[in-house]
């Protein structure tokens, strides 16, 4: 499976929320990256988040559409995240929707894992490009 590496720089602002209920709050984010290496483009998104009282836990979901090129080939498809963080421990997924490959990226399944080392931010994206 074809491996591909790079950087990005993700910028996330709230989105307000109509959760006034008791206990734990539900944020809302919308997300904007600027991704670059063997993967290049930007993507948006939508990300929905809840932290715990307690120091090192909370988890957050989202969904990001992606515009760029991998492999020599363009178009679109999306990612869907789901991450949680126990007592500092993660546990993060990052795959490519089933079926959402767009122009010469129809077909594209894979996952995307996320490097982050003095606070810079790399990625590892293992996928494949099959005949959609």
């Amino acid at each position: 499976m074809p491996r591909a590496t790079g950087t990005f720089e993700v910028k996330l602002a709230p989105v307000a929320t109509d959760d006034d209920r008791i206990g734990i709050p539900v944020g809302r984010f919308s997300i904007e990256q600027r991704i670059s290496g063997d993967l290049t483009g930007t993507s948006t998104g939508e990300m929905l988040s809840a932290g715990s009282p307690a120091k090192g836990s909370a988890g957050y979901v989202a969904m990001e559409r992606v515009n760029g090129a991998l492999a020599g080939r363009s178009g679109s498809f999306v990612f869907q995240h789901s991450a949680t963080m126990h007592r500092g421990v993660n546990r993060l997924s990052i795959q490519v929707v089933p079926a959402t490959g767009a122009g010469e990226l129809v077909g594209l399944s894979g996952t995307f894992a996320i490097v982050v080392e003095g606070g810079k931010h790399s990625y590892e994206f293992d996928y494949e490009l099959t005949p959609g």
